[in-house]
C-alpha cells in the first residue's frame, strides 16, 4: 500500500464542533410585545433591556454579560439571555413557555473563515480578471457595503479619503483590526488602492464602506454581537452585507430560523446578505463538509471558493448537508490589504471569496437602482458563469461575474 493510500485510510476528517458562549439566544415572534416579556420575567430578578432604550451597543453587551439581563433587538426579534446557574435556567424556562417566544437555544461562537498566509505576498490579483471586474465600467459609487468582521485598519493608506463608517459590537474592543482578517476582506470588497507595484485588488473602489467589528481580536465572536452588527448595517441603509464568518454544522443540522428571518427582513429592506460557506472540507481525502451557519440559511447567499485553475478549493464546504452553495468566487491566493506594518498579504478561504461577491454586487447595484434585495440576488445568479464539469453542489450556480 502506498503512503498516500495509508494516509487516506487512516484519515479522520476534522469537524469543528460548535462551541457555546454560555449565554442563550431567544427568537421572538414578529410583533412580540416587549412589555409582556418584561412582565413575565418580573419575578425572576432578570431585567429586560430593549435595544431602543440605549444607543450603546457595548453597554448592552456588558449588561448581558453580568447575567442579570435579557437584551432585546426588537427590529429583528432576537434577544440574548446572559448568565449561568439556576436564575438563568429558570428565566430560560419561563421564556420558552411564552407565546411571544419561538425558540430558546445556546448562543455559539462564530469564527472568521480564513487560512494562514501564503509565503509569497506578491501582488497577485487574478480574481479581478477572472470575474470581469478589471474591465467593468462600474466602481460601486454611491453603494453602501457593510463588512462584518474583525474590524479595520482605519489608517491604511489605500483607503485615504474614503467614506468609512465604523462601529464596534465587541465589548471592550475598539474597531481597530489587530487580527487582519477584516482589513483583508474589506480590501477585496472595496479598496481604492493600487498603483506603482500594487495592482488593483479592490472590487468596488468607490463604494461607501461600513465596518462592523463583530469578531474580536482573537478572530472569533458571539452570535448576538454579530446579529447586532447585522441590524446596524440594515438600519444604516447598506445594500450589501459581507460576512466572512460562521461555524461548522453537521450533515443533518437544519438552517437556523433566526438567520433566515433576519435575511428575509433584510431582503425586504433592500439589503442582500452574502456569507462564506466555510472551510471545513478536506477534498484530498474525499471529505466535503456541509455549508456552515449562517450561510446555510436559504435567504443568505452562500459563497464557495475556487482557485485560479478553476477548481474548487480543497477546504471549501459544499452542499453535502441541508444547506446549499449559491455561487462561487476567487478564494485561493487572494492578495489584499492588511493592517500596518505588514500592509498587504495573500490569504485564502471562503472568507476571501465572499467579499469578491459583495464587491461585484455593489457594481451591479450601481448599474441599476432597481437591483436591490431579492432583485440583486437574482441578477448575481443569472449572470454567473457555469463551466463544464462544475457541479452545483460545489460551485453553486457558477462564478460571479461583474457587469
Amino acid at each position: 500500500m502506498e503512503l498516500a493510500e495509508r494516509e487516506a485510510e487512516q484519515y479522520q476528517p476534522l469537524q469543528t464542533s460548535p462551541k457555546a458562549t454560555g449565554r442563550r439566544l431567544v427568537a421572538l415572534h414578529k410583533g412580540a410585545g416587549i412589555s409582556d416579556i418584561r412582565n413575565a420575567l418580573a419575578q425572576s430578578d432578570i431585567s429586560v433591556v430593549n435595544s431602543m432604550d440605549s444607543r450603546s451597543f457595548d453597554g448592552m453587551s456588558v449588561l448581558a454579560d453580568r447575567g442579570d439581563a435579557l437584551v432585546v433587538l426588537e427590529r429583528f426579534g432576537v434577544a440574548v439571555l446572559g448568565g449561568r446557574g439556576e436564575k438563568a435556567n429558570a428565566a430560560a424556562s419561563m421564556l420558552s413557555q411564552l407565546d411571544e417566544v419561538k425558540d430558546v437555544r445556546p448562543e455559539f461562537w462564530m469564527y472568521g473563515y480564513g487560512s494562514p498566509p501564503w509565503p509569497d505576498n506578491s501582488a497577485s490579483t487574478w480574481g479581478m480578471k477572472a470575474t470581469g471586474v478589471s474591465s467593468s465600467a462600474y466602481s460601486g459609487k454611491g453603494i453602501k457595503i457593510a463588512v462584518l468582521d474583525t474590524g479595520f485598519d482605519l489608517q491604511h493608506p489605500d483607503f485615504a479619503g474614503r467614506r468609512i463608517v465604523a462601529e464596534t459590537f465587541v465589548p471592550g474592543e475598539s474597531v481597530v483590526d489587530v487580527q487582519g482578517h477584516g482589513t483583508h476582506c474589506a480590501g477585496t470588497a472595496a479598496s481604492s488602492g493600487g498603483g506603482g507595484n500594487i495592482a488593483r485588488y479592490g472590487v468596488a473602489p468607490e463604494a461607501d464602506l461600513y465596518i462592523g467589528k463583530v469578531l474580536g481580536n482573537g478572530g472569533f465572536g458571539r452570535e448576538f454581537d454579530i446579529i447586532n452588527g447585522m441590524e446596524w448595517a440594515v438600519e444604516q441603509g447598506c445594500s450589501i452585507i459581507s460576512m466572512s464568518l460562521g461555524r461548522a454544522t453537521s450533515q443533518t443540522e437544519p438552517y437556523d430560523p433566526i438567520y433566515e428571518d433576519l435575511a428575509q427582513d433584510a431582503l425586504d429592506a433592500g439589503c442582500l446578505i452574502i456569507a462564506a460557506a466555510g472551510n471545513e472540507s478536506d477534498r484530498r481525502y474525499g471529505y466535503v463538509a456541509p455549508v456552515g451557519s449562517p450561510a446555510n440559511a436559504p435567504s443568505i447567499m452562500a459563497v464557495a471558493s475556487i482557485g485560479s485553475d478553476g477548481g474548487i478549493a480543497s477546504t471549501s464546504c459544499g452542499a453535502s448537508g441541508t444547506g446549499q452553495i449559491d455561487i462561487c468566487a476567487p478564494g485561493v491566493g487572494v492578495f489584499s490589504s492588511f493592517p500596518s506594518p505588514i500592509m498587504y498579504r495573500k490569504l485564502g478561504g471562503t472568507s476571501m471569496a465572499c467579499p469578491h461577491v459583495a464587491g461585484i454586487a455593489a457594481l451591479w447595484a450601481q448599474s441599476d437602482p432597481a437591483l436591490r434585495g431579492r432583485a440583486l440576488w437574482d441578477k448575481l445568479i443569472a449572470t454567473s458563469v457555469d463551466y463544464p464539469g462544475w457541479s452545483e453542489s460545489d460551485f453553486g450556480q457558477g462564478l460571479v461575474c461583474a457587469p
